[in-house]
């Protein structure tokens, strides 16, 4: 079997509410997804979602390649732009061919992934994560109460702009979920998203810790700073969960090595191949791991192969628009089909159709830092949109 060629597809989650986190808001709920497809000399495809930034040059490492041979064809394409820089959007394409390639590689098997790759148990925990910082209480409310119906009982509210407005929804989103629970205790998490100081953080935290039993803190500082975020995790009770935007070993080896996290992050983006590799690396560590992302079908299959998988994000409780996925949530878990690859297929009429829903690559959203952020000394509103701070 041969790599042949590819091509490229972009569709939106329309989320039907707007969504967001301390650095902004996609008004109208809907985001762009980017879809890369492999193919192959023998018909078989794969689909990897991400970007697809650079391909021509990336994929040129794997052209002619047999792509069972992927954790090779992933270190080619590393090597391939190693000195254009595999980081950011470039990693992630890379992420988004390899994940393809693993669907190949099962397909080609006969296998689900998640079996192909030793998995016993299809199985995979979950919390619910609902971008929801735009959103007023009854909508709040609304969002994780359909969460709750599908047996969730951890959740992760986004924040980080007012510490009392925080703890209020963080009692909102706990009684919700408590009363699906029937006495046991819900798990809470904290998401602001790279928007705080190291003191910041432990005042922030240690504020809302009075009132609330916080599982984790999620990003409290900016993404590479190992020291701030040991200084964090040494100032509060709660976890501290980091890692989503890291790309490559090397990155999430300072924050690890310097006792920086307690919950190692890793993002559907950037591929199984990377999520294997630093799931080995915590595991050596006796850390946790935690995949993110919208439609991280990949990494949920790689989840039931590793023995530090502690639980994923269930974000949207629907794919993106002309995307199936043969997976359904239950008692609080995502439950894997038995389609051979990934289970993923992709509707291309249904996407063209939907193609007046695309919104303007150039628009703002929760991808944009904002000007003031990590340099607040009061927050005067909870809305990011809204929130003029004083320095």
């Amino acid at each position: 079997m041969r790599i042949t060629g590819y091509r490229t597809i972009t569709t939106v989650q329309n989320w039907g509410r707007p969504v967001g986190d301390a650095n902004g808001v996609y008004a109208d709920g809907l985001v762009r997804v980017p879809i890369v497809v492999i193919e192959t000399d023998e018909g078989i495809t794969g689909v990897g979602l991400g970007p697809c930034v650079e391909i021509e040059n990336v994929f040129a490492a794997i052209e002619g390649e047999d792509p069972r041979s992927v954790t090779a064809l992933y270190d080619r394409m590393l090597r391939r732009m190693f000195k254009a820089g595999h980081a950011g959007a470039v990693f992630g394409t890379i992420g988004a061919i390899d994940t393809a390639l693993w669907d190949i590689k099962a397909q080609a098997a006969g296998e689900p992934l998640w079996r192909l790759l030793g998995g016993r148990d299809r199985r995979v925990p979950a919390y619910a994560s609902g971008l929801d910082i735009a959103l007023d209480d009854t909508e709040f409310v609304a969002v994780y109460q359909a969460y709750a119906d599908v047996g969730l009982r951890a959740a992760k509210i986004k924040g980080g702009l007012d510490v009392e407005h925080d703890a209020y929804r963080l009692g909102l989103v706990r009684d919700v979920l408590a009363r699906a629970c029937r006495g046991t205790r819900p798990s809470l998490m904290l998401d602001v998203n790279e928007t705080w100081t190291r003191k910041q953080a432990v005042r922030y935290v240690s504020e809302i810790e009075r009132t609330h039993d916080l599982t984790w803190i999620e990003e409290p500082v900016r993404r590479w700073d190992a020291e701030g975020h040991a200084a964090v995790g040494r100032g509060i009770r709660a976890s501290v969960a980091t890692g989503e935007n890291l790309t490559g070993l090397e990155q999430h080896r300072a924050l690890i090595t310097a006792g920086a996290v307690d919950i190692v992050q890793t993002a559907a983006v950037w591929g199984i191949t990377h999520f294997l590799r630093v799931a080995t690396l915590a595991h050596a560590h006796d850390l946790p791991v935690s995949p993110i992302g919208t439609t991280p079908a990949g990494l949920l299959h790689a989840a039931t192969s590793v023995p530090n998988h502690l639980v994923s994000e269930l974000q949207d409780l629907q794919p993106p628009v002309g995307v199936t996925v043969d997976l359904h949530v239950e008692d609080g878990a995502y439950v894997l089909g038995d389609s051979p690859g990934l289970g993923v297929r992709v509707d291309e009429d249904a996407i063209a159709l939907s193609s007046h829903l695309l919104p303007d690559p150039l628009a703002g959203g929760s991808h944009i830092r904002p000007e003031r952020a990590g340099h607040r000394l009061h927050a005067v509103g909870a809305d990011p949109e809204s929130a003029v701070l004083n320095a």
